[in-house]
């Protein structure tokens, strides 16, 4: 019987790419999104992966989801923490706001659904939980101490929350993305993107399927061993 899977944000961007590439390995994948209807509906159309809306950043709403996936589909096995916002600003302009809801979604998501897959992971004697974290989140970024910040707590998070799942057959990894060509990164200036290109010795921008393959990996039935490692897929830019 195929495993589940949800992706959270997993119709656009890297977590689309997560998705699919989750299906293709055999996986029965429920991808979750936040806003944007339009754009979940062409995706479920074009790959035949069930989509799911709810807030990641509401405990609430993250347990109706939960309960929901399991009835219908199965117990949730597979977990990928992609979801994410960013809210940038210097900490001058930086208002509460803004902080909180970076922390809710980035990082207090991996908390609500964590919590809420684990026991069911642990039920079926086997869990594959992977969280993606930033480069940002491990060499920091001018006007991102929120986006940083989260960042990195979910590679402390991972660490300590697979120390917990191990006895259980249950694995915890992160993946620390560098820049990929998103709709979020093309949007940055393009004198500024040359710059940011040129610190990467690769000599490009990551793709979304470089950090897909990722994900497949660590959540292969067969990779065990691996845990509470963060894998950094950035093209060398910061070596951690």
């Amino acid at each position: 019987m195929s495993r589940v899977a949800l992706v959270t944000g997993g119709t656009r961007g890297i977590g689309a790419e997560i998705s699919k590439e989750l299906k293709a390995a055999g996986r029965t994948v429920v991808a979750n999104y936040a806003s944007n209807d339009a754009a979940a509906a062409a995706f479920a159309e074009e790959t035949g992966i069930m989509v799911m809306k709810f807030d990641v950043s509401d405990f609430a709403a993250c347990e109706a989801a939960v309960k929901k996936i399991t009835e219908e589909v199965g117990v949730i096995e597979v977990l990928v923490n992609n979801a994410g916002i960013t809210r940038d600003g210097t900490l001058a302009k930086m208002t509460r706001t803004m902080w909180d809801e970076v922390m809710d979604t980035n990082l207090g998501s991996c908390y609500n659904l964590c919590k809420l897959t684990f026991d069911g992971m642990k039920n079926a004697k086997f869990g594959r939980i992977v969280n993606i974290g930033s480069i940002n989140g491990q060499a920091g970024q001018y006007g991102q101490v929120n986006y940083a910040a989260a960042k990195s707590g979910i590679h402390g998070f991972t660490k300590a929350l697979a120390q917990e799942g191990a006895r259980f057959h249950i694995t915890v990894n992160a993946i620390a993305p560098g820049y990929v060509d998103t709709e979020m990164v093309r949007a940055v200036p393009p004198d500024v993107l040359q710059k940011i290109i040129a610190r990467i010795p690769i000599g490009r921008l990551g793709h979304a399927d470089d950090i897909a393959r990722g994900v497949v990996f660590l959540t292969a039935d067969d990779a065990e061993f691996i845990t509470g490692s963060t894998l950094s897929i950035n093209g060398g830019q910061h070596m951690y």
